[in-house]
């Protein structure tokens, strides 16, 4: 298979596999996805669910989020993981979003990633799923089934992206960046991985990693 002829068959498989693409973070708004997002960093998306519902039924606006503490922020979230960081980060941006921009979610890549705990990869969530501007977030599926697709050399999520974004139709990357998650968590885990069950993986697949798994499975 050519490499075009390799991202067209991800393309195709992926579509079959998710005509309907949920977004796996719950939220009502940029602001509420923007705090899901932020909390979800080295958290899973089913622990995050859990917990936002509780926080934004105190606050899920910037107005009302600094109405509370940041203690209290973080004893809302402390179930997510890095409480003290995540919620110094919500309280510190609910401000800015106030201060600078009218209490609304920025649509730049530079005005969200200058927000506290605000990276890239979150900054390209809230713009691709928030606003429908095309992003490529790479998370650590994307990142590992890139490399097992042999479409990038794994070398680091900066250069996955930039494979990704280079190999993708613009049109199809914020609809591809989720179905790639959903596929990696359900066909091509880090973990418990069945090359059985990967149809991509196994069709396409990069040979040492082929080779690695059934070494692995004897």
């Amino acid at each position: 298979m050519t490499k075009q002829e390799k991202v067209n068959f991800v393309i195709n498989t992926l579509y079959k596999l998710y005509p309907e693409i949920p977004i796996p973070l719950d939220h009502k708004d940029p602001y509420t996805l923007l705090i899901a997002v932020l909390m979800s960093a080295q958290s899973t998306d089913v622990r995050v669910n859990q917990i936002t519902p509780l926080l934004f039924e105190r606050a899920d606006n910037p107005y009302d989020m600094i109405k509370l503490s940041v203690e209290e922020i973080r004893e809302i979230i402390k179930p997510v993981g890095l409480s003290p960081m995540k919620s110094k980060g919500i309280h510190g941006l609910s401000h800015i979003l106030i201060d600078k921009h009218n209490g609304e979610v920025p649509k730049t890549y530079e005005a969200l990633e200058a927000l506290p705990a605000v990276g890239h990869k979150t900054a390209a969530v809230v713009l691709s799923q928030a606003f429908g501007i095309p992003a490529f977030p790479v998370d650590t599926h994307i990142h590992r089934l890139m490399y097992r697709w042999n479409l990038t050399n794994g070398k680091n999520v900066v250069q996955t992206e930039k494979d990704a974004k280079r190999l993708f139709p613009k049109e199809l990357w914020n609809d591809l960046h989720l179905q790639i998650i959903w596929y990696g968590r359900q066909y091509s885990p880090a973990r418990g991985w069945d090359l059985e069950k990967d149809i991509i993986t196994k069709t396409i697949g990069r040979k040492t990693v082929i080779e690695a798994y059934y070494k692995n499975k004897k």
